[in-house]
């Protein structure tokens, strides 16, 4: 199964990165901190002897080929474009702080307050498909079980954007309901992100519970990944308010 589903992403080109590189801050910000690197170093290199230009050129060729090494083995493990897309970015950037501490310190601490930076004012944008896949409102979901005139078993995504790892898995629940779907069983996804005060019917923590999947029976819960950490509060609860 694990097979198969990462063959099946891979099969999927990954051309719509290249309208998101173009138009997402948070990918827009990362060419921008990487290309700049070769202005700093033809800046730095100027007036430094051909025995450090050489040593940094060792390094960087060094720096290019472990990068490559571990995009290479992240790429046969991870499952979806996302998940490789944010490794690549993480271990792209170590390497360009390596690389700038042979040049100057100053350069590299310059370069990680602009990654801290970025990491706050912008986020990896999520994969945007939603397959065969319902968006659900908690009362949505509650009247659905409670009528039970839909499909008998509800397989429901608790998702918020600002969960990481939602977003490096974002693409997996979508395309599992393409494949999976049929009239005894239905998908829906639930965003935490807009309903907050959803997350206690669920037995959810917004802080590191996110995504979580739900298989209902009906009105009924038969099972979840991960397991739950506290005890649902009576799911018709009145407090849910959209943020």
């Amino acid at each position: 199964m694990e097979t198969t589903s990462q063959e099946t992403n891979r099969k999927q080109p990954p051309i719509p990165w290249l309208n998101s590189m173009a138009t997402e801050p948070f990918y827009v910000l990362h060419l921008l901190a990487f290309f700049s690197y070769f202005a700093a170093r033809r800046a730095a290199c100027q007036d430094v002897s051909s025995d450090i230009s050489d040593h940094l050129l060792r390094r960087e060729i060094q720096a290019v080929l472990a990068l490559s090494v571990f995009l290479a083995i992240k790429f046969v493990k991870e499952e979806n474009w996302e998940g490789f897309i944010a490794d690549a970015l993480f271990y792209a950037k170590v390497f360009l702080l390596a690389v700038c501490l042979v040049i100057d310190y100053r350069l590299s601490l310059s370069y990680l307050f602009a990654f801290i930076a970025m990491f706050v004012v912008s986020q990896q944008p999520p994969y945007d498909g939603l397959g065969a896949c319902t968006e659900l409102t908690p009362f949505q979901l509650d009247s659905i079980l409670s009528e039970g005139n839909t499909t008998r078993y509800w397989l429901i995504e608790l998702r918020a954007s600002t969960s990481l790892s939602w977003v490096h898995t974002s693409r997996v629940f979508a395309e599992l309901s393409t494949v999976y779907s049929n009239k005894n069983l239905s998908f829906g996804v639930i965003d935490l992100g807009r309903y907050p005060n959803a997350a206690p019917l669920f037995g959810v923590s917004l802080w590191d519970q996110i995504p979580t999947y739900i298989l209902f029976d009906k009105s009924a819960e038969v099972a979840r990944f991960p397991d739950v950490t506290f005890k649902p509060k009576p799911f018709s609860s009145p407090n849910i308010s959209k943020v």
